[in-house]
This record gives structure tokens, sequence and C-alpha cells, in this order.
């Protein structure tokens, strides 16, 4: 408890610790917290002292951010994301804070180097892919904005697996990421709510037409918080992630316990538990459906609660709600939380449902990912009428006000309103989630222009018709804290040293490096930290292969989750051919390449696991034939990651985004590149658009169909044996395949692959096939001349700062939350 004359409501405000050093915080966690002395302690020890003393620092400045903030009674954006692909933080905290020089002189003085200490730290790999890395960078941009923001997701035990190659294969191996501890987390004991599974509903009438519905019967399970603070660039912001864990609310069964029965004793706590203790569990078995829709409601209904918490501490009524509070869907996954408001509202809060919806349809945004239509998310109506049964009745009552509302405006007809109804008819019902997210949002957001306009002409465009003003367009960004600052420190030292350091927190400052093209001692500078960055990816693969590599020749890279869409399978075409043509001439005047590919592939998607059999297998012929050795080489690097992306990154010459145009949303991998001075070959989909107009027509190479010619060619039938047929080179890079040429032991192993690109060939590698060749060679061409693909390189990184997350969350506050930021400063 405060003295009474105490003026702060902070205990480390006191005179005594404000001159308490860093150092003194770090050797203090070695001895009194991790218990060493010179003689026991370990790499590991080191890291985590420091990360403790850093995030010491960090508490201080969280502590003040949130009282600021309350005590100010401002707007919050809340962000919910299944995913949240964090990385290691300890590089991140150490830049923004500006502490990264000091930590550095702490730990040389007893005998170890930061960037040695850094390598102890485990991915925090909550996520998959580009989603949960956008909502990262996302986190780190609020905070550098003084946005009041809270992040919300699950603290998976496990998080996305392990990838190991056997015999080519992709075998996947569980990430225990907390098996050392996470110094990041404080746990909040204090903050655990009830979550409701199963049970079923009772309706009580209390007169006057008024019925209210118990849902009881229930299955419960408690949400543990864990904050994660997030720091702010150069601000005494300080946000938070707020993760959840799942808790049994009893441990075990002391009568089955007693009755011998050990094993039923714990069953129910396991059940429980298991919510939170894999990312994406396989969703192609029942259980498996089951348990993801339970992941989804578990964080949603404990963040939902929590946000009325602290809403509830500064207002008695829900009058201003929505005035303070914006919340954000991160795709699909949380959308459940429309119907979970209206449930707290009406059911607990006993608001009417006019009241309670007006309230819902203004607190929520919804940002759309993908049109690919897997990753639409529809539940069937029977688990949801078994897991959460209130839920599916609110669903139906809002579709079936939706429905009556479009029939008394518009008049439309049946087939329609088959194409708008949350619920798609059949065989099996089902709740079309993306549709409830459009209906029961203030706002919809695509992530690139064309994404956008695809959204509003093709996927969605009679909710368009309907809402115009609902639907907007936020491209994706990147922090460059990260991904430059951090990723590339040698180039971002040497931009800095050009044109000063503001570009970190304002990345349109690069634009002042287009007047150092013309400058020969500066172009032979960025050649050289080019140079360093490839040689220290060299020792990566060194160590993982055992094969030597040129720097000098294209570091050819495509590193993203792997998918049919993203065709890193025409890239393999490319790397036959140019084998193919390499072993016809040895004597061929090319550019030496070096091809890397790196990605997971979700473990029950057959096809994107065959592809990454298919490259290391292709690796093994190419690497091994002399005839080649000094013109191609191929690698797949396993488990790819953030830290890993952080290797390969700036290590770059050329980035491969070459998905089918119309597919990809936005893509931010293409954004990473551009900033450490890649040049890009892509078609124009996602953010490729963008980036041409941004970097110009002449500093990126693009290739193959139009997003509305690919739609031409399949509604007019797309022959693919045409292609096949009709072009030689086509022909022999899928013949050599078909013919086992790199599956001598393994006879038939990739006919699958091979049937399903000659009978249907979804996504068009075989049209954009001759296309992607010949562009191919005209990166060879440059390349060859130094000096144009170094002006090149410069002016991809000086025109890129569009694409900051700096900008993209400014978008979102002035378009989407009307959210300002909160200033706070700390003396």
């Amino acid at each position: 408890m405060a003295k009474k004359n105490d003026t702060s409501m902070f205990f480390t405000d006191r005179e005594d610790l404000e001159s308490y050093s860093l150092s003194n915080q770090y050797s203090e966690h070695l001895e009194f917290f991790l218990v060493k002395d010179k003689f026991t302690v370990t790499p590991n020890d080191i890291y985590y002292a420091l990360s403790m003393s850093v995030r010491d620092r960090l508490i201080r400045k969280w502590l003040r951010t949130q009282h600021s903030h309350m005590q100010k009674d401002a707007k919050r954006v809340y962000y919910l994301s299944l995913e949240f692909l964090m990385g290691r933080l300890l590089g991140d905290a150490l830049i923004n804070m500006d502490y990264y020089e000091e930590c550095r002189k702490i730990l040389l003085n007893d005998g170890y180097h930061l960037e040695d200490i850094k390598e102890e730290e485990h991915d925090m790999g909550l996520g998959n892919g580009g989603l949960g890395r956008l909502a990262s960078c996302f986190l780190d941009s609020m905070a550098t904005l003084d946005l009041p923001a809270y992040g919300y997701g699950i603290r998976y035990e496990y998080g996305i697996f392990k990838q190991e190659i056997e015999n080519g294969h992709q075998v996947e191996q569980p990430d225990h990421w907390l098996a050392s501890g996470n110094p990041w987390e404080i746990q909040r004991r204090e903050l655990q709510y009830r979550v409701k599974f199963n049970g079923r509903l009772e309706v009580v009438n209390e007169g006057k037409g008024k019925l209210k519905f118990l849902w009881v019967d229930t299955d419960d399970v408690l949400a543990t918080a864990y904050d994660v603070p997030i720091p702010g660039y150069k601000t005494d912001t300080v946000n938070n992630l707020r993760l959840w864990s799942a808790k049994a609310t009893q441990e075990f069964s002391f009568k089955d316990f007693n009755a011998g029965n050990y094993v039923a004793a714990v069953e129910r706590k396991n059940q429980s538990e298991n919510i939170s203790k894999v990312l994406y569990p396989n969703d192609t078995y029942i259980e498996g459906k089951f348990l993801r829709l339970k992941q989804q409601y578990f964080f949603v209904s404990a963040s939902l609660q929590d946000i009325i918490r602290k809403y509830k501490i500064n207002h008695d009524s829900y009058d201003d709600f929505a005035k303070k509070t914006a919340i954000q869907l991160n795709d699909t996954h949380p959308v459940i939380a429309i119907p979970e408001l209206m449930r707290i509202l009406i059911d607990e809060e006993e608001l009417t449902w006019e009241a309670a919806w007006a309230i819902t349809n203004q607190t929520f945004a919804y940002t759309n990912h993908t049109i690919v239509p897997e990753a639409l998310e529809e539940w069937p109506v029977r688990i949801l009428q078994e897991l959460l049964p209130r839920h599916l009745q609110i669903i139906y009552e809002i579709n079936q006000r939706f429905l009556d509302n479009l029939r008394a405006k518009y008049n439309p007809s049946d087939e329609i309103i088959s194409k708008l109804s949350i619920i798609r008819e059949g065989d099996e019902k089902r709740i079309r989630m993306a549709h409830l997210a459009i209906i029961g949002c203030h706002a919809v957001n695509g992530v690139a222009a064309l994404h956008t306009e695809i959204l509003k002409e093709h996927i969605f465009p009679h909710f368009h018709k309907i809402y115009p003003d609902k639907f907007f367009n936020v491209t994706n960004g990147i922090t460059p804290r990260r991904w430059l600052r951090a990723a590339n420190p040698s180039l971002s030292e040497l931009i800095t040293e050009t044109i000063g350091e503001q570009w970190i927190k304002n990345l349109d400052h690069l634009r002042n490096l287009e007047k150092h093209t013309g400058d020969s001692s500066f172009r032979e500078s960025w050649r050289t930290f080019k140079w360093t960055a490839k040689k220290e990816l060299i020792k990566c693969i060194q160590a993982e292969h055992g094969i030597s590599v040129d720097p000098d020749s294209i570091f050819d890279i495509q590193v993203k989750r792997f998918h049919e869409y993203k065709r890193q399978l025409l890239n393999v075409f490319h790397v036959i051919r140019l084998y193919q043509r390499l072993k016809d001439n040895p004597n061929l005047e090319v550019a030496p390449r070096t091809v890397i590919f790196s990605g997971k592939a979700a473990p029950a998607y057959l096809q994107a696991k065959l592809i990454i059999k298919l490259i290391n297998n292709v690796a093994h012929v190419i690497n091994h034939d002399p005839a080649v050795k000094d013109k191609l080489k191929v690698f797949f690097l396993k488990n790819y990651s953030v830290s890993l992306a952080e290797e390969i990154i700036p290590a770059a010459d050329l980035s491969e985004q070459i998905s089918t145009a119309g597919f990809e949303a936005s893509g931010t991998g293409n954004m990473k590149f551009a900033l450490n001075g890649a040049l890009t070959i892509g078609t124009m989909d996602g953010a490729n658009v963008e980036i041409l107009e941004e970097v110009g027509a002449d500093n990126i190479f693009i290739f193959g169909l139009l997003a509305d010619e690919v739609l031409k060619l399949k509604q007019t039938g797309y022959d693919p044996r045409m292609y096949y047929e009709t072009n030689a080179e086509l022909r022999r890079v899928v013949d050599s395949i078909a013919n086992n040429e790199f599956s001598r032991f393994e006879h038939g192993i990739f006919q699958l692959l091979i049937d399903g690109l000659l009978n249907v060939d979804y996504y068009c590698l075989f049209a954009d096939f001759d296309s992607y060749m010949k562009t191919q060679e005209q990166v060879s061409d440059l390349y060859m001349n130094k000096d144009e693909w170094t002006k090149k390189s410069i002016l991809n990184v000086a025109r890129i700062g569009k694409f900051s997350s700096d900008r993209s969350i400014r978008d979102y506050a002035q378009l989407i939350w009307k959210v300002k930021p909160v200033r706070v400063k700390i003396d």
C-alpha cells in the first residue's frame, strides 16, 4: 500500500531506484534469480538475465502506458489474431529502447558477444506465415505511433512445427518453444476467465413477450492471461500482447484417482488444456475441426471478457462502448466474436437486440486476407450446434434479420439470397464466417489495392452493392525496425551514414538515397554489404548441406509458406530448364545462380509436401553433377522461421513473387526483399502491383497473365495439355519429372503432381511458363552488368517507403478505427 505522502502511483518512482543501472540489474538477475556464478553460468543464462533486465525497463514503461490510457479514458484498439509470428524479441527490444550499444558493452565486459547471445533465444513461432508476421509488425507500429492498442491471441505451448527433412520429405516435429521458459512474458495470476462449451439452452419467459436464454450444463475451461510487453521505437509507449493459456477448472478427479483409474483422473484436465497446446490442429479429422473451433472461441471469449472489464473501469453503461472500443478481426478466425459479444450484451447485460446489434456493428472491423476458397472459413452447423448452441441461435437470428431487411429493401431473387445468406444450404449446412463478418462489422478491408478490387468485384460483389461504404483498402506493410535495422545492420548503417536515421521511423526518407545512385563509391559500398550478407548466408548453407557456394552468383530466393498458388513448382520448372540448357551447352553464357527455397507445408497438404520433396530431389541431382557445379546450385533450407528469414532476406539478389495473378492477397515477403535491395521477379498479383508503381517498371521483372486474363482463360476453357504439346521446352521439363530423372529409386513418386498439371493446372503454371522463362533470361543478362543491377537495387530500397507498417497502421487509425495517439512521457 502506498504511503499517504507518496504522490506517485508507482513503486519505482522512488529516488533510490532512478539511477539503478542496466548492468546492475543484469548482474542481480544472474545471481539472485538464476542463481549462477561465473563458474556455472551458461550462454543461455546470459541471454535470460539480459532479457529479464530489459524486460524490467519495459515493464516500468508498460505500467505507465496502461495507466495513462486508463486515466485519459482513451479509445483503444484491440487486435484479435489467432497468429502472432513474433520471432525473437531481444534484438527488437534493444533497438526500440536504444539499449543495443549499452548491452553490447555489458556482455563484452564478461567475455560474451551480443550477436552470439541473441542466438540463444527460441523463436516465438505462434503463427504459420504472413498473417502472423503481419500482426507482429502491426504491434510494433501501433506502439511506435503511440496508439493505445492491445493484441490478443493464444499462448500455444507448441508453436508452428519444427520442420526436418528426411530423404527429401518434410517431417514435422514439435516446436516446444517454452521448454527453457520465456523471459518476456508475465503471468497475470489474477486474470482468469471462464469459457464455456457444449451444454444446452433453457428458455425463461419473463413476461411481456421477453424471453431469457440460459446456457447451462456447460463444459468450462479457464483462460489464464500471459502478457508480453511491446515497445515502440524511441518512445515511452509500451503496449501489450495478451496471450491466453487454457487451464482446467479442476486439476483431477479424486473419485477416479482413489478408484485406481489414474488415466481417467487427469483426462478432463488434459482435454481442457489441449485447446492451447498446438497451433492449427489437423482439421482433416472431425476431432481436429472441433478443436480448431474451440481454439477460436476460447481466445475470443476470454478477450471480450477482458475488454469489457477494462471498459467498465471508467463506464457504468454501454452507451460509449463503441466510441471507446475498436476491435479488429484479423481474418475469419476471430469472427465468432460477433455472436459472442451479442450473447454477452443480450444474455448477461440484458440489452435489447437492437441496442446490442448497434454496439456490435460499430465495434468490429474485419480484415480479409484471402480469396482462396478453402481459406474462407465455413463451419458445419452440426459442430456449432454441439459446441456453441447459443451462438448458432444468434447467428440464425442475425441471418434472418439481414435477409428480411434485404427482401424488404431490394426484393432480390432466390439465387441472390442464397449467395448472400450466412447459411450455405446443402447436404450439410455450413456457416460462412466471411459473410457473418461483412454483415456484423462496420468496415471490411482488403490488404492490397488489387485484392480489394477482387473482393468488391468477384468475391463479394453483392455485398459491395449493398454496403459500398463498408469496403476499404489498407495495403499491408512491414516494420523497418526488424526487417532492415535489425535484420541487416550493415546495410542500415550505410543508409544511416548517407541520409541520417530518420528513415527508421519514417520510411519515406529512403527517397533521399536516389541521388546517390550515380555515385560509384556508394554503389561499391552497396555491393560490398550485399556480398557480406551473402557470405553470412553461405555459412548457414554450408553448415546444413556441406556444399560450397559462389557469393558472386545470383542469390535467387523463394521463401514462404508452401501452397500451390504460390507456385514454388514453377520456380522448380525454371531450375530444371536451366539445368537442361547447361547440360546441352556447358559453355552457355548465363550468370551463375544459387537458387534457395525455404518454407513449411501444412502437415495435411500432400501436394505442397510433394513439391518440397521434388525440390530436394532436384537439388540432389544438380548439386552432385560436376558438369554444372560452377553455374547452378539449388538448396532447400529447413525449418523456415522469422530468425532464418532475417539471415536469408538480406542476402537475396532476386525475390521470387510468382503467385498466380489474382490469388495472393498482398504478400509481405515482397516488401521485405525489396527493402533489403533485392529485385523482384513476379506477376501482377497482390502488392506486386503497387511495388511496380512505386519502384518503376524498369526496376522490377514482371511476367505472366494478369488477374482478369487468368479469369477469362478459365471461363473460356483452359487446356493445359495444349501448352504441353506445343511447347517443346515445357514438355521436356515435365517429361523429365514424369520419367523419373529426379527420382531414379522412387519411380512414380511425382506422378500426382504431373497428372494434376496435365489435367487441370488450376494455378496456370503451363500458361505462364514461357513468359517466366524469358523473364528469367532478362534477369541473367542484367545481373552480368553489375553497375546497372546495383543502381536498380538502390532504387528498390529508395522507393519502398510506402510499404512501412507505420503507414498501414495510420490508414487503419484514420479510416477504420478513428483512434488517436496518446503520448506517454516518462521523465
